[in-house]
C-alpha cells in the first residue's frame, strides 16, 4: 500500500504546475523549432545551384571551428543534410538547457524558496515534486520535437528527416533533465544544482565538438551521450537506434535521482556549502559583491583554463584538418586563399567563440542581482550607508572583470600552444588577437547591466547580447545576412590583428556601445523603485 501511493498528489500538482510553467517553454520550443524551419526554407533561397553549394561547403570545410558547434558536416548539398548540419548539435543543446532550468526550477529552488515546504504540508509524498518537475519537462521536451517537426516537415522537408531530427531533440532533453533531477539533489541550492547540470553538459558538448573536429574515426562519436544522437545521421543515414542509449541513459539516471531524493534531508543537498564565518567579513559593497561571485568566477576560471587546452591543441592541427577536407583543399588549391589566412580566420572564430562564452558568467553575475533583489536583500543593504550607484558598480565590475580574466585565461593558453606548433602565427599574434576581443565581450555583457538595471521584469532580455553575438557570429555569414545585420554583432567589429590594415576604429565604436549599456543601467537602476 506504501509503495502505490508513493508519488500521492502527482496528478494535481501536475497540473497546477504546468498552469504556472507552460509559458515559460514556449521561447525555448519556438527557437528550436525556429533553427529547424529557417534551415529548409532558406536553403534553396541562399543556395539555389550547385556552384553556391560548392562554395558553401569550402566555407564550412575551410573553418573547423564550426564542427565544434554544429557537428561533422555530411551533406551540405541537401535541404535536409543542410539542415541536420546546422540544428541537430545545436538544437539538442538549447533543448537540453531548457530541460535544466525545467527541472532545477521546479524541484530544488522550491526549496530554496519555501515553497516546497508549504506544498509537503498536504497530501504528498517526498518524491512527488520531483516526479511532477520531470513529468512536465519531459512533456515540454516532446512538445519541442512534436512542433519542430510539424513545422519542419511543412516547410518542405522529408518527413523521415523531421521526425528522426526532432526526435533527437526531444531524447537530448529527456538525458539531460535526467542530468538535472540528480544534480538536484547534489547542490546544497538551486543556483549549485544548476551550475553543476550546465557544466555537464557544457563539458560533454564541447568534448563532443573536439572528437567531431579531430580526424580520430567515426568510433570516438559513440564515447559520448551527444554523440549517440549525431549517429543517427538525419537527412542521410536515417538511423533510429541510436536513440535508445539515449532513453536508457535518462532511466537509469532517473532511478539514481529518486534514491538520492529518498535519502537526503529536506532543503540539503550531498554537497555541503562549507559555514561561513562566525562575523561577515565584508566591509564594503565590493567586498560583499566578491564573496557572492568568488565561487563561481574560481569555477568559471578553472573552466577557460580547460578551453584554453582544448582550443590550443585543436588549433595545432587545423593545418592538417584543412588539407584533409576536399573543399578546403580546393580553395587552397585555386590561390583564393592562403593557409596562414585561413589559419588566422580560425584562431580568429575560436577567440570569439571563448568571449561569447565568457560573457555568459557576466550576464549570470547581473542576475545575480536581480535576484538577491527579489529576495529582498539588497533593501537592507541600501539602507544604510551604502549607495545604489557603489552596489551596482561593485557588481558591474565583478561582472566585466571575472570574463576578462577568463578571455585572458584561455587566449594566453592558447597562445602558448598555437603560437609553438608552427602553424604559421606566433605567440604575440595570438595574444594581441585575445586582447583585442575583451572589448566585444564587455559589449555583450554590458546589455544585461541596461536590463537589470532599468528594466529588470524582462530578465529574459539580459541574453540578448550574448545571443545575438553567438547567432551572428556562427549563423549571420551561413545566411549571407547584410552587412548592417551583421554588424550588431560586437565581435564582428574585433579587428583581425594579423591582416594588412586591422580595422582598430571599431573597437572605438563597441566602447562606446559599451559605455551607452552602461549608462543606461546606472541611471535605471538610481531611479527605479526595488524589486519591481
Amino acid at each position: 500500500m506504501s509503495h502505490a501511493l508513493a508519488l500521492t498528489g502527482t496528478r494535481p500538482l501536475l497540473r497546477a504546475s504546468l498552469r504556472q510553467e507552460a509559458r515559460g517553454f514556449a521561447p525555448w520550443i519556438a527557437a528550436v523549432t525556429a533553427l529547424s524551419a529557417s534551415s529548409i526554407l532558406a536553403y534553396a533561397f541562399l543556395f539555389p545551384d550547385a556552384s553556391d553549394r560548392k562554395a558553401l561547403a569550402a566555407a564550412v570545410g575551410g573553418n573547423p571551428a564550426l564542427s565544434l558547434i554544429f557537428g561533422p558536416a555530411r551533406d551540405l548539398s541537401t535541404t535536409e543534410g543542410f539542415n541536420t548540419w546546422r540544428s541537430l548539435a545545436l538544437g539538442g543543446f538549447l533543448t537540453a538547457l531548457m530541460a535544466v532550468f525545467a527541472v532545477i526550477r521546479a524541484s530544488r529552488a522550491q526549496e530554496d524558496s519555501g515553497q516546497a515546504e508549504l506544498l509537503a504540508s498536504g497530501v504528498m509524498d517526498r518524491s512527488t515534486r520531483l516526479a511532477v518537475a520531470v513529468i512536465q519537462t519531459g512533456l515540454a521536451c516532446l512538445a519541442v520535437g512534436v512542433v519542430s517537426c510539424l513545422v519542419t516537415g511543412l516547410c518542405g522537408s522529408a518527413w523521415a528527416d523531421a521526425v528522426l531530427l526532432s526526435a533527437t531533440f526531444t531524447v537530448t532533453g529527456l538525458m539531460f533533465a535526467a542530468v538535472a533531477a540528480v544534480t538536484a539533489q547534489l547542490g546544497s541550492d538551486a543556483r549549485t544544482a544548476s551550475t553543476l547540470a550546465v557544466a555537464v553538459l557544457g563539458c560533454l558538448f564541447l568534448l563532443r565538438g573536439y572528437l567531431d573536429s579531430m580526424d580520430f574515426g567515426d568510433w570516438v562519436t559513440w564515447t559520448t551521450p551527444l554523440g549517440w544522437m549525431e549517429r543517427t545521421e538525419p537527412g542521410t543515414g536515417n538511423t533510429w537506434w541510436p536513440l535508445l542509449p539515449g532513453l536508457l541513459l535518462a532511466v537509469v539516471l532517473l532511478a539514481v535521482a529518486f534514491a538520492l531524493q529518498a535519502r537526503r534531508d529536506f532543503g540539503q543537498g550531498a554537497l555541503a556549502p562549507r559555514p561561513g564565518p562566525a562575523r561577515g567579513t565584508a566591509r564594503s559593497s565590493f567586498g560583499l559583491a566578491w564573496r557572492l561571485n568568488r565561487g563561481p568566477l574560481m569555477s568559471w576560471t578553472a573552466a577557460f583554463v580547460l578551453l584554453g587546452v582544448v582550443f590550443g591543441n585543436f588549433s595545432t592541427s587545423v593545418t592538417d584538418l584543412l588539407t584533409d577536407n576536399p573543399a578546403a583543399a580546393a580553395v587552397l588549391a585555386s590561390g583564393a586563399t592562403t593557409p596562414d589566412a585561413l589559419v588566422a580566420s580560425f584562431l580568429v572564430t575560436i577567440l570569439s567563440l571563448i568571449g561569447i562564452i565568457a560573457a555568459i558568467s557576466g550576464v549570470q553575475t547581473m542576475l545575480k542581482v536581480r535576484s538577491e533583489e527579489m529576495e529582498d536583500r539588497v533593501e537592507p543593504v541600501l539602507a544604510g550607508a551604502v549607495g545604489r550607484p557603489s552596489y551596482l558598480g561593485s557588481n558591474i565590475i565583478i561582472a566585466l572583470t571575472g570574463p576578462t580574466l577568463g578571455v585572458l585565461v584561455a587566449g594566453v593558453l592558447v597562445a602558448v600552444i598555437a603560437g609553438t606548433a608552427d602553424i604559421g602565427v606566433s605567440i604575440g599574434d595570438v595574444l594581441l588577437q585575445t586582447v583585442a576581443t575583451v572589448p566585444a565581450v564587455w559589449t555583450a555583457t554590458a546589455v544585461s547591466v541596461a536590463v537589470v538595471g532599468a528594466r529588470p521584469q524582462v530578465r529574459i532580455a539580459a541574453w540578448i547580447g550574448v545571443l545575438a553575438s553567438f547567432a551572428l557570429t556562427l549563423l549571420g555569414p551561413t545566411f549571407k545576412l547584410p552587412g548592417w545585420a551583421l554588424g550588431i554583432n560586437p565581435f564582428r567589429h574585433v579587428p583581425h590583428v594579423t591582416a594588412a590594415s586591422p580595422d582598430w576604429p571599431g573597437l572605438a565604436w563597441i566602447t562606446l556601445a559599451t559605455a551607452a549599456f552602461l549608462t543606461l543601467g546606472l541611471a535605471g537602476f538610481r531611479r527605479r523603485d526595488l524589486a519591481r
